[in-house]
């Protein structure tokens, strides 16, 4: 019964750290594409975990990940930035910047 109980946590942990992999990738890119989108400079082509949870919606049980990013408004400085997926599913986008209004 406990070898039973060492293949299933090992089976366990391996699906967490595929998922988590998998979700990080996720995040890379969208950071990445709402950079280029603001016409910003995404620093360190990274995405680092803050915190992580789990979150119980309609469609059920999800692992909800924070992360942090960095990024430069012009070549000059560093900013950071939040980003929180629900699953695989971006939840939240966060740069910090007031909206630009751009001249018609």
């Amino acid at each position: 019964m406990s070898n039973l109980l060492a293949v299933f946590l090992v089976l366990l942990l391996g699906w967490f750290w595929l998922d988590s992999m998998r979700a990080r990738e996720i995040a890379t890119e969208v950071c990445k594409s709402a950079c280029k989108q603001r016409e910003l400079q995404f620093l360190d082509q990274t995405v680092a975990l803050r915190r992580l949870g789990l979150a119980w919606r309609s469609e059920g049980l999800r692992m909800r990940r924070i992360y942090r990013f960095d990024f430069s408004e012009e070549g000059v400085g560093r900013r950071s930035g939040y980003l929180v997926m629900r699953g695989m599913t971006l939840e939240d986008l966060s740069f910090g910047l007031p909206t630009r209004v751009r001249d018609a």
